[in-house]
Formats: structure tokens, sequence, C-alpha cells
């Protein structure tokens, strides 16, 4: 076996000391005695907003390929991992230490091939082993992770809606719920159309909502059978939003509140044209 060099050492001595002292004033912040207000004020409930907007931070920090700010973004996901943990530890359930130690053991026990004897040829065959042993230690058959229902399910449990729909749209069809063409795609689109529209005129909020993402599932049915990301587009449509609101703002010589809707439509369409797109 071989022993981390002395460079290594500090280096991880270094990375220790920085987290500890993030833990230490977190703590303080949740502190009875001189801590904030607003961090004491917070529970796991109302942070789940913060989790999700910092963590796609770092997916938008990721893309720009801007290491400062990959590093800034990281440092504010970490902050709500610590701060979780110092709100579970001030309730007595469990601590950071509990967090770093469930992990640890598990990157261990689900990397065999790394920590242990089993010999593996390539990444499909760890993510086979991966999925087993996971299997195992939710006390499942073999068959059990097979089942559709189960995947579908942690997708819609673990990840945003029009992630979620994508991902179940390709497994559904993987497994035969399938359209023979896309003809009958662009049918059901028709189809959904028409009875969301009816159910704005005669059915109550809850019969809309329902008609509306069977609406919203369609046109991700139709994406994935033309070969494109429902989530990649959305995100491209707010950009193009923003850059074409912000241009219009640049023209302007008062608040936009104050323009008429056409004058507001010659401004879009000047900012578009300048953008090109």
């Amino acid at each position: 076996m071989s022993f981390p060099s002395e460079t290594a050492n500090q280096t991880y001595q270094a990375i220790l000391e920085a987290l500890n002292h993030l833990i230490e004033v977190v703590a303080k912040l949740r502190s009875p005695d001189g801590g904030c207000p607003w961090d004491l004020a917070q529970t796991p409930e109302t942070l789940i907003p913060y989790v999700i907007e910092e963590a796609y931070e770092v997916v938008h920090a990721i893309k720009s390929e801007d290491p400062q700010a990959i590093a800034e973004e990281l440092g504010d996901l970490l902050l709500q991992v610590v701060l979780q943990a110092q709100i579970a530890s001030d309730q007595g359930h469990f601590s950071l230490k509990e967090v770093a130690e469930g992990i640890t053991e598990k990157l261990i026990r689900r990397h065999p091939h790394v920590f242990g004897d089993l010999e593996v040829t390539d990444a499909e065959e760890v993510r086979q082993n991966w999925e087993k042993i996971k299997a195992e230690e939710k006390g499942e058959t073999p068959e059990m992770p097979q089942l559709l229902s189960r995947q579908l399910n942690r997708y819609h449990r673990t990840l945003p809606p029009l992630m979620a729909s994508s991902k179940i749209s390709v497994k559904a069809a993987a497994a035969g719920f399938e359209w023979e063409n896309v003809t009958g795609v662009w049918d059901k689109f028709t189809e959904e159309l028409e009875e969301f529209k009816q159910a704005l005129e005669t059915e109550d909020t809850t019969h809309q909502q329902a008609e509306l993402g069977d609406l919203l599932f369609t046109i991700i049915n139709i994406a994935r059978w033309y070969g494109l990301d429902a989530s990649a587009a959305l995100q491209g449509t707010n950009e193009r939003f923003i850059q074409r609101l912000s241009k219009m703002e640049g023209f302007a010589d008062r608040p936009l509140t104050e323009y008429t809707l056409d004058q507001l439509e010659t401004l879009w369409q000047q900012a578009k044209k300048q953008l090109n797109h």
C-alpha cells in the first residue's frame, strides 16, 4: 500500500482546516447565543428552494467553464449541506459526521473493484455492479429493480418535473409504450390540446392542471421523437427572453410599464433583430 506524500498530507490538512472553519461559522450562525435570526429561523423544509437553486447555479457555472465561478457556486452548495446537517444536529437527529461517514461507506461498498478483490473490464460493468449492490442494500431481488414502475417512480421523486418527464418518456418508449410513427404523436398532441381547451372552459382548477400536464408530457414526447432536449430548449428560450428584455430596456427612455402593448412589441422586434434571434 502506498502512503500519501508529505505534500498530499499538507493539502489534506489545509482542506480539513477550511472545512472545520466553515462548520464553526455555520454553528455560530445557528447559535441561540448571538447567532443570526435568519439562520435560526430556517428549517430543512424552508431551505429546499435554496438547495435546488444552488445546485442549478453549480450547473450553470460548470457550463460557463469559469473555474472561479464553479468554485464559488460549489461553496454555496456546500453551505446548504453543512447548514442542513447543523439543523439536524440541533434537533438531535444526525450531524455532518454521520453524513460524511455514510457516503464514504457507500462509496467503498459500491466500488469493490477498487477497495476489494473484484475485477471489472469497463465502465458498463462498474455500472451494473453498482446497481446490483444498490439493490442488495435495499433488500431487493434481482428482478425487482427491473420493474418499470419502480424506475419511473425514482425519476418522479428525484428529478425536476421537466427532466423527470423526459426520462420517463424514454424509459416507457423502450418498454413498448410507443407510437408506431410520429403522426401518432402529433394526433395525441391535437387531442390533448383540445382537452385542455375544454377543461379551461368547463372544468375546475384540478382538472385543468391535469390536462395541462398531459399536454406538456405530449410535447416532451414530440421532442424525444425529433431528438430534442426539452429542458435545454426551455432553458434557451428563457435566456433569449431575458436577453431581448435587456435590449428593450436599453432602447427604452422610460420604464417599460409606461409603454403601450404596441410600443412594447416594437421594442421587442428591435431587440430580436439586433440579437439576430
